[in-house]
């Protein structure tokens, strides 16, 4: 379990890494965006290109932080439950959710989107808008993202099952960061 162990902090340590930086996409966004919308109205000329920048971005910064979001626990879950929960049982679920469901849905992802990726990469597919981008940045992307979700899934799970077995404490020991529920009078 050691070598696992091993492995799950290097994984944990190269999306914290990519997690804490790929957030400047999302002012880099905005930028594109503020330029965008200046030079469209004090000059009445637009371009495609400009606004799937700003969605090229976006999507970035959506699957790439993804890994960064399970990682610090704080994807969606359905806490009104959960939170009634043992920490066991919460524990046997997320080793469930992620064997059977993360880890063999990002490896169908992975597996379809790298024919679609190297497609637009051979075929310089460009977008069917005019003055529009390339289209593989965008579709890597989604690659890349999904990729990262798979393993930040299998560091998890691996986290999980040391957890149970008593190897290391708990980095999540309260699911979800919301306050918990107070009872009605």
């Amino acid at each position: 379990m050691g070598g696992l162990l091993a492995l799950s902090r290097m994984i944990d340590a190269v999306t914290a890494f990519i997690g804490r930086y790929v957030i400047w996409l999302i002012l880099a966004a905005i930028l594109v965006s503020a330029v965008n919308a200046v030079i469209r109205k004090a000059f009445d000329m637009s371009s495609n290109a400009w606004l799937e920048l700003q969605w090229y971005l976006f999507g970035a910064v959506f699957m790439v932080a993804s890994a960064y979001t399970l990682q610090r626990n704080e994807h969606i879950r359905i806490d009104i439950i959960s939170g009634r929960l043992s920490q066991n049982a919460r524990n046997w679920i997320d080793i469930a959710g992620h064997a059977l469901m993360l880890i063999p849905f990002t490896a169908l992802m992975i597996y379809e989107c790298m024919p679609f990726v190297l497609s637009a990469l051979r075929s310089g597919e460009m977008s069917g808008s005019a003055g529009g981008l390339i289209i593989w940045p965008a579709r890597a992307f989604i690659l890349a993202g999904f990729f990262l979700l798979f393993l930040q899934g299998v560091s998890e799970l691996i986290k999980r099952i040391a957890v149970m077995k008593g190897l290391i404490p708990d980095p999540h020991p309260h699911h979800g960061h919301h306050a918990p529920l107070e009872p009605h009078p």
